[in-house]
């Protein structure tokens, strides 16, 4: 058994490494080929695959834990350090600050919000690292770097913003993407992956056409046209995200195990999963911007 987690082929494009990509793709399918089955989290990534010609491909998609990605973890002391009050838009971006992440769009997306709106305080809040910090920190003068988070430090600085914006097209899934949504927030991203597993356009987030920048634009502007529509979104967001545990992923993934390795003596996995999953607390209420 293996797992198919990251987007190889499509990262030696960002990097000026093309000419090795078709050497690459073939030995990535002669290495997975010889699995019994490869795990993939969404079905953008599954379908993909297959059509490049990889077999015994499955889906074992990802949850979230709703109790550590939770509204309730919104700081004041957060916001206030950010340059915000109430009223006021925190926008925010999470991942690794690198190529293939399509930052250039969160720059672009960010300045139309701004000038689209520029009765509104809106401030752009970067949490992650890599390779582009120091040249978007040039770029983007007012936004806010944060440097890399963890824990409930990190859900405190999701709760603390009130939309996500999530340009990346090279994920398997985007877990940042099921943590903001758990987070309440209102997400701008493509339809595939996570996003697309998870996102229906206009009820609890926004999606635009993958590589359609002008879209995913317009997506993001139409979250801040009204106070109500962003309420509404991110309520519906929370509401499915809390729904996402773990516990049905675990079961799969057990499944698939047995399927893998037949006549394998199974594990007791009663204690694995008591300690993997945890108990999902009622909807919270999603405090206004």
């Amino acid at each position: 058994m293996s797992g198919f987690h990251t987007n190889f082929p499509q990262y030696t494009q960002q990097y000026g490494m093309g000419f090795i990509t078709r050497l690459l793709t073939h030995y990535l399918r002669w290495f997975h080929n010889r699995s019994r089955m490869t795990l993939v989290p969404s079905i953008s990534q599954k379908m993909e695959l297959e059509r490049r010609g990889f077999e015994s491909i499955e889906l074992l998609s990802r949850g979230v834990d709703s109790q550590m990605f939770n509204p309730s973890r919104r700081s004041q002391a957060l916001r206030e350090s950010w340059g915000l009050q109430a009223g006021d838009i925190g926008v925010i971006h999470v991942g690794r600050l690198a190529p293939e992440k399509n930052l250039g769009l969160l720059k672009a997306s960010f300045e139309t919000l701004k000038d689209s709106y520029p009765q509104r305080n809106i401030k752009l809040i970067v949490v992650g690292d890599g390779p582009q910090r120091q040249q978007l920190e040039q770029q983007i003068p007012d936004a806010i770097f944060c440097g890399t988070q963890r824990g409930e430090v990190l859900a405190m600085h999701y709760a603390s913003a009130g939309m996500f914006l999530f340009p990346s097209l090279t994920e398997t899934f985007g877990n940042v993407v099921l943590e903001a949504l758990a987070s309440g927030l209102g997400v701008v991203a493509y339809d595939e992956a996570a996003a697309g597993q998870h996102i229906r356009h206009g009820h609890n987030g926004a999606l635009a056409m993958p590589g359609d920048e002008a879209a995913f634009i317009d997506a993001a502007r139409w979250l801040l046209e009204d106070s109500e529509t962003l309420r509404r979104v991110r309520l519906n967001a929370r509401q499915h995200a809390s729904r996402q545990g773990w516990t049905a992923i675990i079961d799969q993934f057990e499944r698939q195990l047995r399927e893998a390795c037949p006549g394998e003596k199974p594990v007791n996995t009663k204690e694995t999963k008591q300690v993997a999953t945890k108990k999902i607390r009622p909807v919270s209420s999603v405090p206004l911007d």
